[in-house]
């Protein structure tokens, strides 16, 4: 920490010593560009100053440009001329103001750490490029007992990006991404350990997506009479169970959930005759509609159909595109 000292007795002015010796802290970079200066509290109690002094201290500095005021943060040392990085205009910086900075304070880092400009300039160039080459190949990965999730993933992200997304079985992901130099793999967080043990060895690159938090539908089941049958609908084995879980988490044994996969047409025509509400995902939602339609003379009052949109969080859509490149 600099040290300050005022000489009281002096004919110089005590602002005008403490003045010359933050200039000096900053001209010999002792007070960094960026650097916060001491609050004036903590520079009166060490120089015996009275605060008011400080302050206008600091307004002098200010003055000259030296340092500028943050409002609630405090005094920082400026910059000077260019070596804060560029002062080019550019509508990429009217969009992300912060962006320039961010570029900035990782290029410093690198020079901090030994690069050349040269050298950081490979080290950046080589990531983008390498991104840009995964965002090339998209692939989407899911266990085999549970690839209806996969199949999920697959169809919205296909929507959603327009571009095409291949479906690997997670089983089969290893020998796959040996065929290929590049690529970015996508999977649900339920399966992400084993998506990024296999793909650690190689030049890919693993993202989860985040799911749909369902609260529109939690709350339908909480308000649900009890005794109620429920029936659930999905390509996914794994997701029929862990909503069967969650739904006997909120409603314990007040209801009597039913599933089926949207391969087991029996199945879904008993849920169809017997259930009050039906929750399905989108693949399933025309099969189990048309198995409504057909029992219609069957039952008295048909079930309420809830068709789920979205598998994968529309935020976690949206971060996608930027990691992808997509816009």
């Amino acid at each position: 920490m600099v040290q300050f000292h005022i000489q009281t007795d002096s004919d110089i002015p005590a602002s005008t010593q403490l003045f010359n010796q933050i200039r000096f802290a900053i001209a010999s970079r002792q007070f960094p560009p960026g650097h916060r200066l001491p609050s004036t509290r903590q520079l009166a109690m060490q120089t015996g100053l009275h605060r008011n002094t400080i302050s206008k201290v600091y307004r002098q500095l200010e003055s000259t440009g030296l340092v500028e005021a943050q409002a609630g943060s405090g005094i920082y040392v400026r910059a000077q001329g260019h070596e804060g990085g560029s002062k080019l205009k550019s509508p990429i910086l009217d969009e992300y103001p912060l962006a320039n900075k961010i570029v900035q304070e990782s290029l410093d880092q690198l020079l901090g750490q030994g690069c050349t400009l040269n050298q950081a300039r490979e080290l950046f160039l080589a990531e983008i490029d390498w991104r840009l080459r995964c965002s090339a190949r998209v692939v989407v990965t899911a266990p085999t007992e549970d690839i209806g999730v996969g199949e999920l993933m697959a169809q919205e992200l296909e929507q959603a990006l327009r571009i095409p997304i291949q479906l690997v079985a997670m089983e089969k992901l290893a020998s796959f991404l040996d065929q290929i130099s590049s690529g970015t793999v996508i999977t649900s967080r339920y399966f992400i350990g084993e998506a990024e043990s296999i793909s650690a060895p190689r030049s890919v690159r693993v993202i989860p997506v985040d799911i749909y938090d369902y609260v529109q539908e939690i709350q339908l089941v909480g308000g649900l009479p009890k005794d109620s049958y429920l029936g659930l609908v999905s390509l996914s084995p794994g997701m029929l169970r862990s909503t069967e879980v969650i739904i006997h988490s909120i409603r314990g044994e007040d209801l009597l959930v039913m599933t089926a996969l949207l391969s087991d047409t029996y199945k879904i025509n008993a849920i169809v005759r017997s259930a009050k509400t039906i929750f399905c995902d989108q693949p399933s939602f025309a099969t189990v509609k048309a198995a409504v339609n057909a029992a219609r003379e069957d039952i008295i009052r048909p079930p309420q159909v809830v068709c789920v949109d979205n598998y994968i969080g529309s935020k976690s859509i949206n971060l996608l595109k930027r990691e992808l490149g997509l816009g």
